[in-house]
């Protein structure tokens, strides 16, 4: 940050200073940004990862940390939106990868490492008694309601705002390119007001799909009287529940399901079970996924050229099996409820307006201190707020998602836990009096 104290005239003000200076700090990326323009749309491949007024451009990544085009160094909290668990460059990883490229990479046909992995995941995850791979998370999500909709011959899906479950399911807003599926859009922890929802609508039915936690939406975890509910909803009308783990399955060794032993029909992977590399995946109980069997002449078609691509498949069954193991995964979730109680302790210090929500190992930064149950609830917060809050924490070496993200990886320590409580309790100290002007 800069020597001289930030004006703090208004939010307003605050967040254009602030936005000024990431401008002066970081010449390169936004040449890198500006010449980028020139091939891709915004500069852009990826609308989650866009900011304004321009994006960093990351050049390596070691371990926690993170280096942009300007020579900044960052704690990396963000860890690839669940997806980097593992940290940059892992060895475990790193070797599987490595032996996959020694034995050749496309090979068209069947290996050996793709049975062994899946074999882990049926092991690992309690609803999963068979599983198909995919190349994403949105793709597992597709193949898993394109599945619920010709396995019970119904149309409607159940599906909840503020959900993020892909590129083309998304309801955290509007958006035109949605998969053209007959969507019905609940509300988040809201028992009957999910019903009164559904009822016109039992026999048409097909899927219920769900994030046990909103992910993109705040880390917003659904009450487990709520997901019950869901389970017996599905059980009542013929539907499919799916349980969308593709980030949640990182917060115990079996995921949500086993924590609140609420078993789904069809469960979604993705991000960090691959790892490191482009995964998804679609599994579940045993009478539903016979339904993908080649060796059955009425059985669905699921291809995909890159499904059982060996460089996922070594990388993520060493993952799964020598690196986060069910003892690695309870100490990451333990030491990332440790850290979300300390934020909370510095944001209650300073009288702010200001929460961090969650479950284990991912955080949700929301500046409102009301109760958080669903979507609605964390849009109350003041957004100018949030942003200022990411600024001024990049400013300090911390990098995290500008919408208020933190995932954490196996890489942090409890030096880099302190690194971001210092940065908090530098921005509380600082913006305190902005709070309120907050409307």
């Amino acid at each position: 940050m800069p020597n001289n104290p930030p004006a703090n005239i208004d939010i307003d003000a605050a967040l254009a200073e602030a936005i000024e200076a990431y401008r002066a700090r970081n010449p390169k990326s936004l040449q890198q940004h500006e010449a980028a323009c020139a091939a891709m749309p915004g500069g852009s491949t990826r609308s989650s990862i866009y900011v304004e007024p321009f994006p960093l451009t990351m050049v390596k990544g070691e371990g926690a940390h993170l280096w942009d085009l300007d020579g900044h160094e960052y704690v990396d909290f963000l860890s690839e939106f669940t997806a980097g668990l593992y940290g940059h460059s892992h060895p475990a990883i790193r070797k599987a990868v490595e032996a996959a490229l020694d034995d050749g990479v496309n090979l068209g046909a069947h290996g050996l490492a793709e049975a062994r992995f899946a074999a882990a995941i049926c092991a690992r995850f309690p609803s999963i008694d068979l599983v198909r791979f995919t190349n994403s998370g949105t793709e597992a999500n597709l193949m898993a309601v394109s599945g619920a909709r010709a396995l019970t011959g119904r149309n409607k899906i159940l599906v909840f705002a503020g959900g993020y479950h892909g590129g083309v399911f998304y309801f955290r807003g509007k958006t035109a390119v949605n998969a053209p599926f007959d969507f019905l859009l609940g509300t988040y922890n809201d028992i009957a007001g999910t019903r009164e929802l559904v009822a016109p609508h039992k026999g048409d039915l097909a899927a219920i799909l769900i994030e046990p936690m909103l992910g993109g939406s705040g880390c917003i975890p659904a009450t487990r009287e709520f997901l019950a509910d869901l389970r017996a909803l599905a059980d009542e009308t013929g539907a499919i529940l799916i349980f969308d783990e593709v980030m949640t399955s990182r917060l115990a060794p079996g995921g949500l399901q086993e924590v609140h032993n609420i078993l789904p029909d069809m469960t979604t992977l993705g991000k960090y079970v691959g790892g490191g590399m482009s995964f998804g995946a679609f599994g579940g109980r045993r009478k539903v996924m016979d339904w993908f069997d080649p060796r059955r002449a009425d059985g669905f078609q699921h291809a995909g050229t890159f499904n059982n691509n060996v460089l996922t498949m070594q990388a993520g069954l060493a993952g799964l099996t020598e690196v986060y193991t069910p003892e690695r995964a309870r100490a990451l979730n333990d030491f990332g409820d440790g850290l979300r109680e300390r934020l909370n302790g510095v944001a209650r210090r300073h009288g702010l307006a200001m929460q961090f929500t969650g479950i284990g190992s991912m955080i949700g930064i929301h500046m409102t201190n009301g109760p958080i149950r669903n979507a609605a609830d964390a849009a109350k917060a003041d957004g100018r707020l949030r942003d200022l809050f990411f600024f001024d924490v990049l400013a300090r070496g911390i990098w995290l998602a500008k919408r208020g993200m933190i995932a954490l990886s196996i890489a942090l320590d409890e030096r880099d836990a302190d690194r971001l409580v210092t940065a908090v309790e530098e921005f509380a100290e600082t913006r305190a009096p902005l709070f309120g002007d907050a409307a």
